[in-house]
């Protein structure tokens, strides 16, 4: 008997009519090649859409200078819950229009995440079906209070909030958050999205021509931020970008002259092709982000930290310092873990199992007071066995990594910080900044690595300061603190090896993880090892 052939087509989503579509590369190029033959790389987001996500039922809002929230590719997904005006203390997030445009940041972000699909207008979002806010908070006096209020907004209800500001990129500022805006990103973390903690998604600064340092950024700088770095369309480094160790991932901005930018919505109901820098990258990031959440809204804000590690794209991306760390992942200072990847994200979402709950552990170097003769190196050495003895700070798998440093410079611009785990991965912590001739120093600040995200944490940590200076420079004090899991944590999620007991099962109602009974085992060598070892070079 014969058989009749079918017409049958992948269920693909079409490409939208809107007219700017063309012109978004870092969404739609990944079917071309380059000039060598090579594939061309975009965020993979059409993958994603064709799995069925597109940020329905995510709320996402804009830290800015105000929200055209009557712009035609905004308004059908504005949400006026997810919106304020901490300027003006009331509920309408407009911006205030000026001859020269200039409170249009948060138009532009606001369209890269959630712009309409298929209307006939402008662009389209990456989470084209999210609901958009705006907290208007740049267009006055920046204080502790309104950053608090910005970041604590309607916390229950708001998933991700993008900022794409900071402290001046100036090459000299170290500055971060004050005591109230402290006290927010804690209890967004954890009280946020009904307890599993709000997503902060922060652009990691553009203050390379001046060769500052994302690391003097409190807001990059933090452990509760997911801070996005750019990349150029040829995948290089933007002239404007900041290097450091807390950078997690990268998405796509502007470039060089010739190079092309980010197109979006603009005030007046227009459109742009001509947002830049690091703002624009961030709204990239959330509207990903928000795919992912869209997959799984269970996900912890550290499930996502992790989702994104995993996978992240170095390929592509031209840097001179990637390194493979210590669990093989590769990762580099101006990158982090490389380009994200929506339909990896959603892929992976679906099927993660949250990760156990966060535990701290915090060491300190046992001496104090060590001088750093100028044009010299100090080094010290730590051991650590993760206090594997106390179950509730047992640290026996790394996320994040601090080094809390107090040190006295006569110019900090001269001072160089690495820290080195003992699975050999170096972290620059701090780099030269010549414009930066200030004698305050550094008074406990956290400086923060991501680069040994999955690490063992027992062993021999390193931490070197180098001295570049004409004068001498002392070391007052610093400590180690690592974040992380008690067990290990798989490509897919937590791995469980214990029954949930009654308060395991509250914790994982709060967490959105479970813990594990059983604490690692470390090698008792370690647990014997509490002494710490200088080393000065010249």
């Amino acid at each position: 008997m014969s058989q009749v052939s079918r017409s049958r087509t992948n269920r693909r989503q079409p490409d939208p009519n809107d007219p700017l579509w063309t012109d978004m590369w870092y969404l739609n190029r990944a079917d071309s090649s380059d000039s060598h033959g090579q594939k061309k790389m975009d965020h993979n987001v059409k993958e994603a859409w064709d799995l069925g996500y597109t940020g329905k039922g995510i709320v996402v809002t804009i830290l800015d200078d105000g929200l055209e929230r009557t712009h035609p590719d905004i308004l059908p997904n504005y949400d006026p819950r997810a919106s304020y005006d901490v300027n003006d203390r009331d509920d309408d997030p407009m911006p205030r229009y000026e001859y020269s445009d200039e409170n249009r940041h948060g138009t532009r972000c606001a369209g890269e995440v959630a712009a309409i699909f298929n209307n006939s207008l402008c662009i389209v979002g990456i989470a084209y079906n999210a609901n958009i806010g705006g907290i208007r908070m740049l267009d006055g006096d920046v204080t502790d209070a309104v950053e608090a209020a910005s970041l604590g907004h309607n916390s229950d209800y708001v998933d991700i909030y993008s900022a794409s500001w900071g402290p001046d990129d100036d090459g000299r500022t170290v500055d971060g958050p004050a005591k109230l805006t402290k006290n927010a990103f804690e209890r967004g973390i954890r009280e946020g999205r009904g307890g599993r903690g709000s997503v902060f998604i922060w652009a990691s600064g553009n203050g390379g021509k001046d060769a500052d340092s994302c690391n003097c950024d409190g807001y990059t700088n933090s452990i509760y931020t997911l801070s996005i770095s750019s990349a150029t369309e040829n995948g290089n480094i933007p002239w404007y970008s900041e290097a450091c160790s807390s950078t997690l991932a990268t998405t796509y901005s502007s470039g060089a002259t010739g190079e092309k930018m980010i197109v979006t919505t603009d005030l007046h109901h227009a459109c742009t092709s001509m947002h830049t820098g690091t703002s624009a990258s961030a709204p990239l990031a959330a509207g990903i982000v928000a795919l992912a959440l869209e997959a799984n809204p269970s996900l912890t804000w550290r499930d996502l930290q992790h989702i994104v590690i995993r996978t992240a794209k170095p390929i592509h991306l031209r840097a001179g310092d990637w390194v493979t760390n210590g669990v093989g992942k590769n990762v580099s200072h101006s990158f982090g873990y490389g380009l994200m990847d929506a339909g990896a994200m959603v892929r992976l979402a679906r099927n993660w199992t949250n990760v156990l709950p966060q535990r701290r552990c915090r060491q300190h170097y046992p001496s104090r007071f060590k001088a750093i003769p100028h044009g010299n190196r100090l080094q010290l050495q730590l051991y650590t066995d993760g206090c594997a003895n106390s179950p509730d700070e047992n640290v026996a798998y790394l996320e994040h990594v601090q080094a809390i440093i107090t040190l006295k410079a006569p110019k900090r611009g001269d001072i160089q910080i690495y820290l080195t785990s003992p699975a050999g991965t170096k972290s620059t912590l701090l780099t030269k900044r010549a414009r930066d001739t200030s004698r305050a120093g550094f008074t406990d600040w956290a400086f923060m690595t991501t680069h040994n995200w999955g690490e063992k944490s027992a062993g021999l940590w390193t931490l070197e300061i180098d001295n570049a200076g004409w004068d001498d420079a002392e070391l007052v004090k610093w400590d180690l603190v690592m974040y992380g899991t008690d067990s290990e944590t798989t490509e897919t999620g937590a791995l469980r090896t214990a029954p949930l007991t009654a308060r395991s099962i509250h914790d994982a109602r709060r967490a959105g993880s479970a813990p594990s009974d059983s604490a690692h085992l470390l090698p008792a060598l370690l647990l014997l090892l509490t002494t710490a070892f200088v080393r000065h070079f010249q």
